[in-house]
């Protein structure tokens, strides 16, 4: 009777998550760390020459539970003209991620590729926003292609462990022949 009155539909209770059936959510993002930096200024808005801006990048991955890993985008925007720093802006944006049920290659490639490209255009926007909050033309991070640096990371953790296996095995031959 109860079948009839839901009209067929699955009871909740029975659409609860399973090992077997993965999820991806994401459960908070945040500013982590924010820092900006003028040590010329006011003296640098006069500047005439065309500056030079370098980006480093970096990730981390922290497992919080079973369910749950924070991953932090940290992007490092520095602008000089000659040796000469004109600004300085540092964003570590974070972000909660819960991930159920999938395989460990998956999980890696989700961690490594899709969660930092979920948390980019906030990271964008908060450079962004620094850089015009310190008296400068805004500037837009342009889009990264999470996927080819996962790829590229991929393919040099692999050609390290090869290069670590050949390392093993002239060791254990040298061994041998002692």
């Amino acid at each position: 009777m109860a079948e009839e009155q839901n009209n067929g539909a699955v009871a909740p209770a029975e659409n609860a998550a399973t090992p077997s059936n993965p999820q991806f959510s994401i459960e908070k993002i945040y500013a982590k760390d924010v820092s900006f930096e003028a040590p010329g200024a006011p003296a640098v808005f006069n500047e005439q020459e065309q500056p030079q801006l370098q980006m480093n990048m970096n990730q981390g991955v922290q497992r919080l539970n079973d369910n749950a890993f924070e991953v932090v985008l940290g992007i490092t925007l520095t602008c000089k003209i000659g040796e000469k720093s004109i600004y300085l802006a540092e964003v570590k944006q974070a972000g909660v991620f819960g991930l159920v049920g999938f395989d460990p290659q998956t999980l890696d490639a989700l961690l490594g590729s899709h969660c930092p490209a979920v948390l980019f255009p906030y990271a964008r926007q908060l450079v962004s926003d620094l850089i015009q909050a310190g008296g400068f033309p805004p500037f837009y991070l342009q889009p990264i292609n999470f996927d080819a640096l996962y790829a590229e990371g991929l393919r040099q953790r692999q050609a390290q462990a090869q290069q670590g296996e050949a390392g093993n095995l002239a060791d254990a031959d040298a061994a041998g022949n002692a």
